[in-house]
């Protein structure tokens, strides 16, 4: 079991730039790829943002690209994301997500920190 608690949202100008944190606890979590996901106000769906697998490779939504940055600290169980050049298109809550599949899927998410971004 693995529990997930995110912090570091809040209300930014365009432009500007925060830092998402999301604190694990429970074992293992070196075995976890680890994501963040967002979901839109109105949005159904959530758009994966941002991945960082066990090996330290990384993958970004396309709309993120070059302006976030994913990265993960095994020794203290956290994974956080640089947000950069916020854009009011950013806004949404953002959950942190921690993902293995051995044979079964494990799959974990965090309660979600809001994001705005006004236009």
């Amino acid at each position: 079991q693995v529990q997930l608690v995110e912090s570091g949202g809040g209300l930014v100008q365009p432009g500007g730039s925060l830092r998402l944190s999301c604190a694990a606890s429970g074992s293992s979590f070196s075995t976890y790829t680890m994501n963040w996901w967002r979901r839109a106000p109105g949005e159904q769906q959530r758009e994966l943002v941002a991945c960082v697998r066990t090996d330290g490779s990384t993958i970004y939504g396309h709309s993120v690209k070059g302006r976030f940055t994913i990265s993960r600290d095994d020794a203290k169980s956290t994974v956080d994301l640089q947000m950069n050049s916020l854009k009011p298109e950013d806004t949404a809550t953002y959950y942190c997500n921690a993902r293995r599949n051995w044979g079964i899927l494990n799959d974990y998410w965090g309660q979600g920190t809001q994001v705005t971004v006004p236009s």
